[in-house]
């Protein structure tokens, strides 16, 4: 038995050695499972950039509506909105856009 041990001992280390890296590269820290999960992670990571990017361009364009040149209709909507205000004997009327 010892004597066909030393015999195949290439054989056994090399077939030890493939296994270890075939498992290695298929689950380890850089394997191909991981690779996948980060890639799934930076897609996800992508979107949430995308919808902060469009929150950051919506919240600039209402500074500059209040800072440099100051709009009196966006401020009478912010009034209207936060505090409830109203005209007295005032009407309002909901216009429903149809582009059908």
């Amino acid at each position: 038995m010892l004597k066909n041990l030393k015999k195949n001992y290439f054989l056994i280390i090399s077939t030890f050695l493939v296994l270890y890296f075939f498992f290695n590269l298929m689950s380890g820290e850089r394997g191909l499972v991981s690779y996948l999960e980060k890639k799934d992670i930076l897609m996800d990571l992508k979107i949430k950039e995308a919808n902060l990017l469009s929150k950051i361009e919506n919240l600039d364009f209402k500074n500059s509506l209040l800072s440099d040149n100051l709009d009196l209709d966006y401020v009478e909507i912010l009034i209207r909105e936060r505090f409830l205000f109203g005209k007295k004997n005032e009407k309002i009327y909901i216009i429903k856009n149809n582009e059908n």
